[in-house]
């Protein structure tokens, strides 16, 4: 659906992008993060339309998003960090104004659905300029669906939004995916791990990691690292660790806790359970430990040391 090749942004002598390349199939939620300065919002303003790159290709559905960029803007919904809103017009009368210079067909349904879908039924005929934080990022957002778009460009959609609005809207962007493309950037870590299929983390205008959050675990830790926890150790008690097929690494730690790290692609836990129940020594805890995305992040975008993955509170063994 969207394709980007060698994305470069040049702004006097600060290079924003550096030739960045990336695909987003059709129907995916991609998570945008990356610090402050990192490029994101750059690189979403090249894909809606509003900035030229200095180099490289953008395409979506097909289509150049410069040589075809009525066409484009069509189908893409972009809603910036702060929306450019006209703040004396009414809720409804600002909608209907963006529904009718998009050429929207049914332009009175298009708005009723978005108003229902953005929850903001309760001040239409108010001014926007009135409204708080929230109200605003939710018709920023009923802005960028009106006109029904296969593609949404989301730049910190919930920024300013209470706990239960930002799960309204955590709940609105995951129902639109599948249907729709959607590129998402967050500083909510866990809104990106809850909300989207892939995750792509920029750094100083580079993609310095781009997949699952669990792929990017698995990628970080070198294999899947299990925490065991046995009521009784023996001085022999690492060495059958280590022999249970598949396992890498074995390190020892307090209360009879063992990290394990497997080899690439293995998944030792039912081994270990079976030597545990085995040897009688009392299996208390067998869980997967993994990095969290905060932890990830952290450790792609700064040269702090790597960080020790925390258990998951999943499978506790009897």
């Amino acid at each position: 659906m969207i394709q980007v090749e060698g994305l470069t942004k040049q702004y006097g002598a600060v290079q924003a992008l550096h030739g960045i390349s990336f695909d987003v199939p059709r129907g995916e939620i991609l998570g945008f993060l990356g610090p402050n300065g990192a490029g994101k919002t750059t690189t979403m303003r090249i894909l809606t339309g509003y900035m030229p790159p200095s180099a490289g290709t953008v395409t979506i559905d097909g289509m150049d998003v410069f040589d075809d960029s009525m066409a484009v803007r069509r189908i893409v919904g972009y809603m910036p960090e702060t929306v450019p809103l006209y703040t004396e017009m009414t809720v409804q009368d600002y909608l209907d104004f963006m529904a009718a210079i998009r050429r929207v067909s049914g332009r009175r349904a298009a708005v009723e659905r978005v108003i229902e879908a953005c929850a903001i039924g309760d001040v239409r005929d108010r001014i926007i300029g009135r409204l708080s934080k929230g109200y605003r990022q939710r018709v920023g957002l009923a802005q960028a669906l009106v006109h029904d778009p296969q593609v949404l460009v989301l730049d910190e959609p919930t920024i300013g939004l209470d706990p239960r609005q930002i799960l309204g809207v955590r709940e609105l962007i995951k129902s639109l995916g599948g249907e729709r493309t959607i590129i998402l950037s967050s500083h909510i870590l866990p809104e990106i791990s809850q909300v989207c299929d892939r995750v792509m983390i920029m750094h100083r205008g580079r993609i310095v990691a781009e997949d699952t959050t669990e792929g990017l675990t698995e990628r970080l830790q070198g294999g899947m690292r299990v925490r065991i926890q046995i009521a009784k150790t023996r001085e022999d008690t690492v060495p059958r660790i280590a022999a249970v097929a598949g396992v890498a690494s074995v390190e020892s730690g307090e209360d009879g806790q063992f990290d394990v790290v497997c080899e690439p692609g293995q998944d030792v836990r039912a081994g270990l359970a079976a030597l545990a129940v085995g040897q009688g020594w009392g299996l208390l805890e067998l869980r997967v430990a993994s990095l969290s995305l905060e932890e990830i992040f952290i450790q792609l975008t700064t040269d702090e040391a790597p960080v020790e993955a925390e258990p998951e509170p999943t499978v506790a063994a009897e």
